[in-house]
């Protein structure tokens, strides 16, 4: 009888620096399966032309769309190497029977962490007072027409999932009033934190802080526009550090164009990388970050390794721990890993 050949394994790499995916290669091992890693594929046509023979994906920010999953005809499993999965087309991949997995909670802290830093930062205007000792200046207190005191004030949070939770347990310590809008969280989790549920119409009326922590989807596209943008306070501060395309960003523009709006602390962007002629990088009003919430050392070194484990999980006919698309699993439904 022919020894079985071992599965294949893809890992695109993101647009960042390459990582050592060693650790995906030792957890397929006893699968067996080899890991072969690539650079960033932006385009369909790229992901079946790598794929085509592949078992496994593991994708960062590479599409993985209908054509390419209806290409790869063995394709059984796709990982995505953090918490959205934005770019693979679930539905597709429901009807194809590929498995998507994510890893929702390896950055959950650090997300929550930045955003707290990003509030921080923009209310104690670090940026602007780190330069201003840069180049000499010193005195005069903290620049600005108003800086809220924090505590006392309201923050609102649009998303109560992992990292809202996460967000609202470490600003409440601030002695602030939290408030969140999530129509899929029951009752019990808001009662839990101590946050009171309100309508995305009164969260944008009442917060002086609005922290977006939401997934990307058709309902949540643009959530984040004119409209709510119309309801803040004029001193109100947006902070996200979900998915750029969660906010209108030209709405948000105007907003601070026009004095609507008192400033901005973005981690994500509608497009990324963001472009050096976005009119919000001209704005002393609005703190960036390059998608970078995510990160520490600790969290980012235990990627490669839960990917592989992950995809072991399905090659050896087990249920992965985080399915994305459990309608795979029903009776009936087709499913490429049986």
């Amino acid at each position: 009888m022919p020894e079985k050949k071992p599965a294949k394994v893809f890992v695109i790499l993101g647009r960042g620096p390459g990582r050592d995916y060693a650790d995906t290669q030792a957890a397929v091992a006893h699968v067996p399966a080899t890991v072969t890693t690539l650079p960033f594929i932006p385009t369909e046509d790229g992901m079946v032309e790598a794929l085509r023979d592949a078992d496994a994906v593991v994708i960062a920010a590479s599409p993985v769309t209908r054509a390419v999953m209806s290409a790869c005809e063995g394709l059984k499993v796709v990982v995505r190497t953090g918490v959205g999965y934005d770019t693979i087309d679930v539905p597709a991949a429901t009807d194809l029977g590929v498995l998507v997995v994510n890893i929702p909670d390896l950055w959950v802290r650090e997300v929550a962490n930045h955003a707290v830093a990003l509030l921080l930062a923009f209310n104690r205007k670090l940026i602007t007072l780190d330069r201003n000792v840069h180049a000499g200046a010193w005195g005069g207190g903290v620049p600005g027409a108003f800086t809220g005191s924090i505590h006392g004030e309201t923050v609102g949070i649009v998303g109560l999932g992992n990292i809202g939770s996460a967000f609202a347990r470490r600003i409440a310590a601030f002695e602030t009033t939290v408030i969140a809008h999530d129509p899929y969280v029951d009752d019990a989790h808001f009662k839990t934190l101590g946050v009171e549920r309100v309508s995305l119409e009164e969260l944008a009326a009442r917060a002086d802080y609005v922290s977006v922590h939401t997934l990307l989807n058709d309902e949540t596209r643009h959530l984040i526009g004119e409209s709510f943008f119309r309801r803040m306070k004029p001193r109100a501060v947006l902070i996200n550090t979900s998915r750029g395309p969660v906010v209108d960003e030209q709405a948000l523009t105007r907003a601070l164009q026009e004095k609507r709006l008192a400033g901005a602390a973005l981690d994500v962007w509608e497009k990324e990388p963001v472009t050096a002629d976005n009119p919000l990088l001209k704005m002393d009003n609005v703190v960036a970050t390059p998608h970078a919430a995510y990160f520490s050392s600790p969290a980012v070194a235990q990627v490669p390794r839960r990917c592989g484990e992950e995809i072991a999980r399905v090659l050896t006919g087990q249920r992965p721990l985080n399915v994305v698309n459990p309608e795979v699993y029903a009776p009936g439904a087709p499913r490429r890993a049986r």
